[in-house]
């Protein structure tokens, strides 16, 4: 409702702007320097001006109210029915080529008849004693005044509309209206037309003022007694270029922000926010420029969730297979993967880091499906040399996982896979890395696969209490295991432990 209010308030500053700035300042200007009349009859006319002036404000701003009174209601009405809304967005797409009709027609009209008629009378009965070719002149020049605002008006309730808009289609979204939001794309002024008609009455418009100004001052004075020809000159030139300026000023700003618009959402894409779409508040070619980006990352979208759904059954294939191998060991990965996101949670990870922290986990061990079986099953101890076998386990697995291609959309999960031995003192395996060395999937899994190893039970041995194992990972905080990942689950264990008691 705020935005609504806001743009009721532009539209009426722009409006009441124009009108002033396009009847007072170009018309009134214009008649009091160019009619050469005594100043009883320039006073009438003025009275007359400002007398059909005040008509033409009462007469547009009904035909004002019967415009915007569909916008009004949705943001107004509590129910709104589908239809409703989408004769409400048509409608404020049109609101633009609406409000050129509201020039053309009760602005124009509402204007010229009652200032015509009431001269024509005055004239008549001999109370204002002017030329008749005065009211033609008049005519031609409210004419070419009309267009004049209509052009500006056009651009600037153009600019005005589209944060109402957005919000119209964010309160059509809230309803479910996705279908009928796409369906008012229907309302479309080509850009050549539009481009078109204005640089062709910027380039005419100075032209038609200064030859109607000037045929008004000859007749008004004639021929052969025109005097102050370049002081009028100027006058004249100053007003067609100012206009000239702001006209051209408007119409890029219009093709500026639409440009900027769809660079800033193209931007987004690029960081892979693709849920901003941008809203199709348009009604020329960047409509369809919108409606092919919305595909576009309709179609990214679409492509990434099938990227992410593939990588997701890939992953479970492989662990799978893996829990396939040794059943003792089945289950180990999933609850790994589970320790390292609550770890990840205490260290304030956003949710995309959490899910490639899960991946990273749950595949910790993948490379042990490159060791043999009579080591891998091995149910009594190890020799140096079956362990040194084991210990290969992280290598094998990151070089397993760089077979996916892409290869990006893995890559943030090797380091946890390669890393997950390695231990703050540099005594880890492979690559004896010390501290912060370590990158932070390797630190954070080290601590879950650590715990959970202690806890299960094995062919050989029975797991664990939980207690016995948390006394381990202090032992070995800052020496083993990183202090603060350790300090972050047993947090995680006491929070669970609570949990259990309430």
């Amino acid at each position: 409702m705020h935005v609504y209010e806001e743009t009721l308030k532009k539209l009426f500053i722009n409006y009441t702007i124009g009108s002033i700035l396009a009847v007072v300042g170009v018309g009134s200007t214009l008649m009091v320097m160019a009619l050469h009349i005594r100043q009883v009859d320039l006073m009438m006319l003025l009275f007359i001006q400002f007398f059909s002036f005040c008509i033409m404000l009462f007469i547009e701003y009904r035909a004002f109210q019967k415009d915007i009174d569909p916008i009004r209601r949705i943001f107004y009405d509590n129910n709104i029915t589908e239809q409703q809304f989408y004769w409400a967005l048509v409608q404020a797409k049109r609101f633009p080529l609406l409000t050129v009709r509201r020039i053309a027609l009760p602005h124009f009209l509402g204007l010229s008849i009652p200032a015509i008629a009431l001269t024509l009378s005055l004239i008549f009965i001999d109370v204002l004693r002017i030329p008749y070719m005065y009211v033609v002149y008049a005519l031609f020049g409210a004419l070419l005044i009309a267009m004049l605002h209509a052009m500006i008006e056009f651009f600037l309730t153009l600019r005005t509309m589209r944060p109402l808009i957005r919000e119209m289609m964010q309160i059509g979204r809230m309803h479910g209206f996705h279908e009928t939001i796409r369906a008012t794309n229907v309302v479309y002024v080509p850009m050549k037309i539009k481009i078109g008609l204005s640089v062709l009455f910027i380039g005419i418009f100075p032209v038609l003022l200064f030859v109607l100004a000037t045929e008004v001052k000859l007749f008004a004075e004639g021929e052969n007694t025109f005097s102050g020809y370049w002081t009028w000159t100027i006058v004249v030139l100053i007003i067609s270029v100012l206009f000239s300026l702001f006209a051209a000023r408007v119409l890029s700003e219009d093709v500026e922000r639409s440009i900027e618009d769809l660079l800033q959402y193209m931007n987004r894409v690029q960081r892979k926010e693709y849920e901003l779409m941008c809203d199709n508040v348009y009604i020329d070619e960047f409509s369809e420029l919108t409606n092919g980006f919305n595909h576009m990352v309709d179609a990214i979208v679409e492509r990434d969730g099938k990227n992410k759904q593939l990588l997701n059954s890939f992953i479970s294939v492989m662990t799978t297979a893996l829990d396939a191998r040794d059943e003792y060991t089945a289950g180990h990965s999933q609850r790994v993967a589970v320790y390292a996101v609550e770890i990840g949670k205490r260290l304030g990870m956003t949710n995309e880091q959490l899910a490639r922290l899960y991946r990273s986990a749950i595949l910790h061990d993948i490379g042990k499906i490159g060791i043999p079986d009579h080591i891998l099953l091995k149910d009594g101890k190890l020799t140096d040399e079956e362990f040194a076998w084991i210990k290969k386990h992280p290598v094998l697995g990151e070089n397993i996982i760089r077979q996916v291609q892409p290869i990006e959309e893995v890559k943030d999960l090797l380091p946890g896979i390669r890393s997950h031995h390695e231990r703050i003192d540099g005594k880890g395996y492979p690559d004896g890395l010390e501290g912060e060395d370590i990158p932070l999937f390797g630190r954070i899994i080290a601590v879950a696969d650590a715990f959970d190893a202690m806890t299960s039970d094995r062919p050989y041995r029975k797991g664990m209490h939980i207690e016995k194992a948390v006394s381990i990972l202090l032992e070995g905080r800052g020496t083993q295991w990183d202090a603060q990942m350790v300090d972050c689950f047993i947090s995680f264990l006491k929070e669970r432990e609570q949990e259990k008691v309430s």
